[in-house]
């Protein structure tokens, strides 16, 4: 199973306590870890946390910086602990446009998770759904050998940042809103939605199991009719 979270409602909730901004972000960052727990002994391999949009650039730059900082800050130090878990660690999205003591941090913690096969975790930094498209065509018409009139989605999704990723099966949206807000668009085109209003420092193992008891009552058809309700 794949479990994707789009992390929303850290500055709200810091706002809500009356505190600065990258308290909220700080917050956030530990709930991270109590996620993993629950996702590890729930029997959930595949676990992607939406970090950073490509967007949130555009956020003042003392905030954005602070985010920076505390990722790689949070990979140097959880990086340890999850080699110990056999965590097999990787990050998606434009990672050269971020700073490069985070790119180096990255880079040495997905090299030496690469071998583990017994629990995924991805973080999306610098990500968004629509530039990754862009990109994946891109390169996909540079291959001479690549046959277009025939091209299949098997053969597409080979040039995303989520190519070694299956779809997700379930998206969890903290904070209240309802949209994907450019994340994972392709390979979420048959994933269960959950919307909680909690935000993000505030989600917990309790919050995390009512969303997967919620997505086990749900009938997945993909599109096809059930032969019990033919509907």
């Amino acid at each position: 199973m794949h479990v994707a979270f789009i992390m929303d409602g850290n500055g709200r909730w810091a706002q809500a306590h009356g505190l600065p901004r990258h308290e909220g972000h700080r917050r956030g960052a530990s709930v991270i870890k109590k996620v993993l727990r629950v996702a590890e002994k729930s029997g959930i391999k595949y676990v992607t946390f939406f970090a950073f949009s490509s967007e949130n650039f555009s956020r003042p730059e003392s905030e954005v910086n602070f985010l920076m900082n505390l990722f790689e800050k949070f990979l140097k130090k959880y990086g340890k602990t999850l080699c110990e878990r056999e965590v097999h660690f990787r990050a998606i999205g434009n990672l050269s446009q971020l700073p490069l003591n985070l790119q180096l941090a990255i880079e040495k913690l997905a090299q030496s998770t690469a071998h583990f096969d017994k629990f995924h975790l991805t973080v999306a930094l610098n990500y968004g759904a629509r530039s990754e498209v862009i990109q994946a065509t891109g390169n996909l018409l540079k291959n001479k050998d690549v046959d277009v009139e025939n091209l299949t989605w098997e053969d597409f999704e080979q040039y995303l940042y989520t190519k070694d990723l299956p779809d997700p099966d379930l998206i969890i949206r903290t904070s209240g809103e309802q949209r994907l807000s450019n994340f994972l668009l392709l390979k979420s085109a048959y994933a269960e939605l959950y919307f909680t209003k909690t935000y993000w420092p505030d989600f917990n193992e309790e919050e995390f199991l009512l969303a997967i008891e919620d997505y086990g009552a749900r009938e997945r058809r993909m599109g096809k009719i059930n032969d019990k309700t033919n509907n």
